[in-house]
């Protein structure tokens, strides 16, 4: 059976494999919300775990769980389902079963061959921090942030009991190897034993003087390693069976977020997790206690850190984006995977709109709208990125971090001159002036309650003015079209319009009821867009201050506006993990989109109007697709249509077929941008005609639907049936061509 459980998933690699790679998921095996055309970037990690037999390492993460060919090192799925990121996963022994936990309370067990969502095990009233399956399989234990531990059968998903005792939250979870224990950590800064059947509390271990993020069983079941939190930073061995403290392990200098055994027991490895002051792999010897090797080259805190199954590859996730693979007896760097990101602060278009900009953990990074490429990452920042924004030209790329704005170079990646700090508070917004000549910079408090806004000469870096008058932070700084009036949005609850030229004060406009976390100008200068964290968007006339209108929609903050290129749109992103999408004209909400997991912070249009970019706290921009529609200006296509409003479709597309792998059957959809004769061929390896679909003559639109996309049975000309594999289909509809590929498995 297991044989069988391997060949079967090495099928579905192929079928990932086969697809085009990029940056920009796009494809429907990558989980996207419905309305979005593509995501830039996989979330952040939280931690890596190889499956029993070694062919694929799962990575949890803010968006899901990513599931890797261990051979390839591509990815091959991303399992979606939790409505906040993944905390922890875990492999049942026999690597059929893969368990996740979220922080929105929820468990849920997976299928590893098909990624189908067997069942959902609900019950803490917390996150749950950290998932483990006993060693025969039966059981699943849980631990959570509401200071509980649960016990399940894995089989049922019936909850079997509840252990209480830690005074704070599960940081780790973990069994004995020979199942009868049950260990645990805690932000208490204990570790729990517990009998495994009766849950009752074995004994408790006491030393370290910050929470226990990690606890592991050497593979002998002899020997306990647990590491200790920031304020900590030792790893501890323990003895098993009386609890004793062994010895202390000392070299991180900040925090170590997870240790590991090696298969043979003989290595112990240990993740650092401070950006800065230690963001290095550690590797011990587990009988002497003594250091073997540090391992550098990670860039911020690193999250997980795990042995493959034969003990020749260590692999770590960390804060910087990037999962490393290490030999494990040399510690040579053997492979990097990339694409992963901390959370996105702040997303901007370039003015040609090929590029977007995103701000946020550390670094920014630049990517290609097209392809999804990340084309340059700048780093050197000392704290998160809070704000981006291109000069008008797209030349320079202006950054708020910490108490620094800095000014880059979009060609080179060098910021040519940094803008010191004149306070000691932080930059929360940044933004050109229309015709590029001044940048302003919105400031939040510091030790002397700074909240200014400061102008800048955009070419000398010369300090111009100093706007006073917030009595809190400013958290966001937007200049009128014609450049002549500079709004300011506070934690005041205050919005304030200023002279752009002298700097004088204009208008305070009053209405919040809590911070204002965003402004932004329609584009005839007219209306100005405020969001707050009242949870509501306020609508003001700029001449003379009025009130006009409040929108409430959003369940929570609402963290930015932005207008339509044509003005008649106005998009909104909350902390409820919602885009709005507003009729400037009716102001109805015509569409709501949702697909982030955590709040989204930033949102963009592109300079056409025909993008809208949004940025979340789960590390990932997700781009989508608007189209003219009459009477509600910008809209986001219903189910099924996301590229169409009325029949009128932008181009022609072959979309991936699903499900893929499949078995039987299988849909194709696709789409026209004008009426065409349809021919759809399907072809094997060797490049011969299995069968050929004649659809006939269809009128443009989207085909994507069980109803109406292209349909295959699986079978030849002939009506046989196909042996598994992999197989071509392309599509020809007008001079248009296009080939996809698909597999079959059975």
């Amino acid at each position: 059976m297991q044989k069988a459980m391997i060949f079967k998933f090495s099928l579905f690699f192929v079928a990932a494999l086969c697809l085009p790679h990029s940056y920009a998921q796009d494809s429907p095996q990558w989980g996207l919300p419905e309305g979005a055309k593509a995501r830039i970037g996989k979330g952040s990690i939280s931690e890596t775990q190889y499956s029993p037999d070694g062919t694929r390492l799962a990575v949890a993460s803010s968006i899901g769980i990513w599931l890797y060919d261990t051979v390839t090192h591509q990815e091959v799925a991303l399992l979606t389902g939790h409505r906040i990121g993944v905390n922890s996963v875990a492999f049942s022994p026999d690597g059929r079963t893969l368990a996740s936990g979220s922080w929105y309370r929820t468990i849920h067990l997976w299928d590893a061959d098909t990624g189908e969502l067997l069942r959902t095990l609900t019950g803490h009233t917390r996150g749950v921090s950290s998932v483990a399956f006993s060693p025969d399989g039966r059981t699943l234990a849980s631990g959570g942030t509401d200071d509980s531990i649960r016990l399940w059968d894995a089989d049922t998903g019936k909850p079997l009991r509840t252990l209480t005792g830690h005074t704070d939250g599960i940081e780790s979870v973990v069994f004995s190897p020979d199942g009868r224990t049950l260990a645990s950590g805690g932000t208490d800064d204990s570790i729990r034993l517990w009998d495994a059947d009766t849950g009752k509390p074995l004994r408790t271990l006491t030393g370290h003087t910050d929470g226990v993020e990690s606890v592991v069983f050497s593979p002998d079941g002899n020997t306990i390693a647990s590491a200790g939190g920031s304020q900590d930073a030792t790893i501890r061995l323990w003895h098993a069976d009386t609890g004793k403290p062994l010895r202390t392990l000392t070299g991180h200098r900040i925090g170590v977020s997870s240790v590991a055994f090696s298969p043979d027991g003989h290595i112990i490895v240990s993740a650092g997790a401070s950006w800065g002051w230690d963001a290095t792999v550690r590797l011990w010897d587990a009988d002497t206690g003594k250091p073997l090797r540090t391992l550098t080259g990670h860039t911020d805190g690193v999250e997980s850190i795990v042995f493959s199954p034969d003990g020749n590859t260590i692999a770590s996730g960390s804060w910087d984006g990037t999962i490393r693979l290490w030999h494990a007896d040399t510690g040579e760097l053997r492979r990097m995977l990339t694409g992963y990101t901390g959370w996105v602060n702040s997303v901007a278009f370039s003015p040609d709109g090929h590029a977007i900009a995103s701000g946020g953990r550390l670094t920014i990074r630049l990517w290609e709208v097209e392809t999804g490429k990340p084309a340059r990452t700048l780093s050197g920042f000392g704290s998160t990125v809070n704000s981006v924004a291109f000069s008008p030209d797209g030349r320079n790329l202006a950054s708020g971090s910490g108490s620094f704005v800095q000014v880059w170079d979009t060609d080179t990646g060098r910021h040519p001159q940094t803008i010191l700090k004149l306070h000691t508070g932080w930059v929360e917004s940044v933004v050109f002036s229309p015709d590029g000549a001044t940048l302003a910079s919105g400031y939040a408090s510091g030790d002397s309650w700074d909240n200014t806004i400061r102008l800048w000469d955009a070419d000398t870096r010369e300090h111009l003015h100093t706007l006073k008058g917030h009595t809190d932070s400013v958290e966001s700084v937007a200049f009128s079209p014609d450049g002549a009036t500079l709004a300011s949005g506070g934690a005041d609850n205050s919005i304030r319009l200023w002279n752009a030229d002298e700097g004088k004060h204009l208008h305070t406009l009053e209405g919040h009821t809590d911070s204002v976390e965003s402004v932004a100008f329609s584009p005839d200068g007219a209306t100005l867009a405020s969001g707050g964290a009242d949870n509501s968007i306020r609508l003001w006339n700029t001449d003379k201050g009025k009130h006009l209108r409040t929108l409430k929609e959003h369940t929570s903050a609402v963290y930015s506006v932005a207008f339509s290129p044509d003005g008649a749109t106005l998009a909104s992103g909350g902390r409820d993990a919602t885009i709005r999408l507003w009729d400037t004209d009716t102001w109805k909400l015509p569409a709501t989109l949702k697909g982030h997991t955590t709040g989204v912070c930033s949102v963009a249009f592109s300079p056409d109007g025909g993008t809208l970019a949004s940025a979340g706290w789960d590390g990932t921009v997700l781009l989508w697709e608007l189209t003219s529609s009459t009477g509600v200006g910008v809209g986001v296509e219903p189910l099924g249509n996301l590229l169409t409003t009325l029949g009128n479709i932008k181009r022609t597309a072959l979309l991936q077929n699903y499900p893929n792998p499949f078995n039987p059957e299988t849909w194709i959809p696709y789409q026209l941008a004008k009426d065409a004769l349809v021919t759809l061929s399907i072809y094997d390896q060797s490049g011969h005609v299995v069968r050929t679909l004649d659809i006939g003559r269809q009128t443009s639109g989207v085909y994507q639907d069980k109803t109406d996309a292209a349909y295959w049975d699986g079978r030849n000309q002939n009506g046989e049936p196909v042996t598994s594999g992999t197989y071509y289909y392309q599509l020809r509809a007008g001079d248009y061509t296009a080939t996809r590929r698909m597999v079959i498995v059975k």
